[in-house]
C-alpha cells in the first residue's frame, strides 16, 4: 500500500517545479510610457479612450499592482500577467466626459509596478464643446 501512495505522489511533487514563467519577488525593471494622453476636442458626453503603451524596458519580468484612476468617471484596466524584458502591452483608460462642468478636462491614472520609482502618472486631457 505505501509503495502505490509513493507512486501516486512523486508525479505531483515532479510537476510543480518553479522553472520557467516564474517571477522573481524584489527584482526591479524599467518601463517606457507616453505618460499624457491628448484626446484634442470632444463632445460633452462622450467617452474619451486613451491608450497607453508600456513597455519593459529592463531584465525582469514587469508586475503590475495596481491601476488606480483619479475619480469615479475614470475607469482603466491592468495586465493580468507579467510582461516579458523587451515586450509591450497596453494600459485603457476610460473617462466619461458626461459630468464634466469645465471646458477642459484633466484625469490621471496612478500605475504602480516593480519599477524605480514605484509609481508612475498618466494623464488624459481634453477640451469640451
Amino acid at each position: 500500500m505505501k509503495k502505490l501512495l509513493i507512486l501516486l505522489v512523486m508525479p505531483l511533487v515532479f510537476s510543480c517545479s518553479s522553472e520557467g514563467d516564474s517571477v522573481e519577488i524584489g527584482k526591479k525593471t524599467s518601463l517606457e510610457v507616453n505618460e499624457v494622453y491628448d484626446a484634442g476636442t470632444v463632445v460633452k458626453g462622450e467617452v474619451i479612450r486613451a491608450v497607453f503603451t508600456v513597455k519593459n524596458t529592463g531584465d525582469h519580468p514587469l508586475v503590475f499592482g495596481e491601476v488606480r484612476p483619479s475619480c469615479s468617471c475614470t475607469v482603466a484596466d491592468k495586465p493580468s500577467e507579467p510582461i516579458q524584458p523587451g515586450a509591450s502591452t497596453k494600459i485603457i483608460a476610460k473617462v466619461n466626459t458626461a459630468n464634466v462642468s469645465s471646458k477642459e478636462v484633466t484625469k490621471s491614472v496612478t500605475i504602480m509596478t516593480n519599477t524605480t520609482p514605484s509609481t508612475k502618472v498618466l494623464i488624459i486631457k481634453a477640451k469640451i464643446k
